[in-house]
């Protein structure tokens, strides 16, 4: 029906998919640069994207000043316990909702993305009075609990998705076969739902890896602090921000979530039909 692109066309595509790369990784890019320069090129009235005397001594100042090494180990156990649990829970619980239809089940997933809608203002009082009650207000267990009941909603959304895209053939074929249902999950289910785990698991990776509010407001001892609260206390009282240190520790940030992507993205699609082959 549609015939193939045209060399104008195809070549319209291509500027218009590199105008595109450029607008996503400018910003990265700048603070690359930033992260370099020194306080007078900071400050300049015509600033360069390629320092004229790159220097180190702003990654030096962020590690040496907020001890942003023990904040990224704090951030990377929280987010990698977060992304662990959240998969775990809302695993079981997304096939229940995809499978087992009912209106309690429907009312109960419009009431987890109804949930979403709750500014965090709303809901910050009530949490740190249950966590302190609990005994875990000023810990990284209560602030894990915190992002995976807040990651869950949107979780359990998009796997009861991946798992309404799997035939029930295959998991009735297993059951002719001899499998209970155990062996169904864990042979045919769990194998084809792997794409929509690994998002799962991105997206609260990256959530709880850049969240700062929960964080701000609930760890009050600084060596437990994550990094996007280490990060804001190179901005001073009066909003005065130091933008070398700063830069140099934002850069640092950004490399756990790129690493962790491009690390998980390959088994986005390997596992797609992993569990439709296995004899």
């Amino acid at each position: 029906m549609f015939g193939k692109p045209s060399r104008t066309g195809r070549t319209l595509q291509y500027v218009a998919l590199a105008g595109y790369l450029i607008f996503l990784g400018f910003p990265l890019i700048w603070l690359l640069s930033t992260a370099f320069k020194p306080p007078r090129e900071l400050v300049q009235l015509h600033p360069t994207l390629i320092p004229a005397h790159p220097t180190t001594q702003n990654f030096v100042q962020a590690f040496t000043e907020q001890e942003l090494g023990r904040a990224a180990l704090n951030s990377l156990q929280v987010s990698l316990a977060s992304a662990v649990l959240t998969v775990l829970v809302a695993m079981p619980a997304s096939y229940a909702l995809a499978r087992f239809r009912s209106k309690l089940g429907t009312v109960a997933l419009g009431w987890v993305l109804l949930s979403q809608l709750f500014p965090f203002v709303l809901l910050i009082i009530p949490i740190f009075l249950v966590l302190r009650q609990a005994g875990l207000a000023n810990t990284h267990a209560g602030l894990v609990l915190i992002y995976v009941v807040w990651a869950l909603p949107f979780a359990l959304w998009m796997l009861q998705g991946f798992v309404r895209n799997i035939p029930r053939e295959l998991e009735e074929a297993a059951s002719v076969d001899g499998a209970t249902r155990a062996q169904v999950l864990r042979r045919v289910v769990f194998p084809l739902l792997a794409p929509g785990l690994v998002a799962t698991a991105l997206f609260s990776f990256i959530s709880a890896w850049n969240e700062f509010f929960f964080a701000l407001v609930l760890i009050k001892t600084p060596e437990l602090a994550t990094l996007p609260v280490a990060l804001a206390r190179f901005v001073g009282i009066e909003g005065t921000a130091r933008l070398g240190p700063l830069a140099a520790g934002s850069l640092l940030a950004t490399l756990p979530s790129l690493i962790f992507f491009a690390f998980m993205q390959r088994r986005l699609s390997s596992g797609s039909l992993a569990g439709a082959v296995k004899g």
